[in-house]
């Protein structure tokens, strides 16, 4: 066997694998982009700009492309069509150049995380009591992850809901969950959670990111070494006839 054959036939080999590869991280990508997504529902209380779900839409539609890319992928390979290599050659292009400004929106999004979780957490703390939906955002947030005011528990000194009961306490979702007759009261604070909620909060989220982050740079470098199996073939085809699959090298 001619070492430019083995060379056609090695880059067959990586495109089919490749192929079956962007099937799979086409489901994984759409359930980390739904992950986020749905991690925002709990979140989007915090934040009034829904631009902080650009980067997880752009992985949800490079999900669907990488599964249409994976059926492309192994079609044109085992057709050995010319024109649908250079389709999907074109393809993996635009998804490397969609994924790089995704993992580059991750990193501006990611630091805009800590100035807005403050700014609309004290806003929405303001609102606490007052038989809306952000009484009970704040109870679970305070409850779930074991937090009591924005910055730490004495925050509630200054808001209205403090002012307004005159009992000098704080919320119950604030009690740790071993004093089960836990009162609130700040004069007792060992059975307070006295961290605030938005640095728990601004960690959460930027993990969230850093995973998507991750993803998104594995795949990109899936797709790089799929453009040059693509060019090998490309390239060989043109000094000698292409080797078809159902050749009898393969016999």
């Amino acid at each position: 066997m001619a070492a430019g054959d083995c060379g056609v036939i090695t880059s067959k080999t990586v495109l089919l694998l490749l192929s079956f590869i962007f099937l799979v991280a086409g489901t994984t990508l759409g359930f980390v982009g739904g992950r986020f997504i749905t991690s925002y529902e709990d979140f989007d209380a915090f934040f009034r700009d829904q631009q902080i779900l650009l980067p997880a839409i752009i992985v949800m539609v490079v999900a669907v492309v990488m599964l249409f890319l994976g059926v492309t992928g192994c079609f044109v390979t085992v057709k050995e069509s010319q024109v649908g290599l250079r389709f999907f050659l074109c393809i993996l292009l635009l998804m490397f150049i969609t994924e790089a400004t995704a993992f580059a929106l991750g990193f501006v999004y990611r630091e805009k995380v800590v100035a807005e979780v403050q700014e609309t957490m004290n806003e929405l703390f303001q609102e606490y009591g007052k038989q809306n939906p952000e009484t009970e955002i704040v109870d679970f947030w305070q409850s779930q992850f074991e937090c009591c005011g924005v910055k730490n528990y004495t925050d509630w000194i200054n808001m209205e809901w403090f002012n307004r009961t005159g009992n000098n306490s704080v919320p119950w979702s604030c009690c740790k969950q071993e004093f089960k007759n836990c009162s609130g009261l700040l004069s007792e604070p060992q059975e307070l959670n006295t961290v605030g909620c938005a640095g728990i909060m601004e960690l959460r989220v930027k993990e969230l990111i850093n995973y998507i982050m991750i993803v998104i740079l594995g795949f990109a470098v899936v797709k790089f070494f799929g453009m040059l199996s693509i060019l090998v073939i490309a390239c060989r085809k043109e000094e000698n006839d292409y080797q078809p699959l159902s050749s009898g090298v393969f016999a």
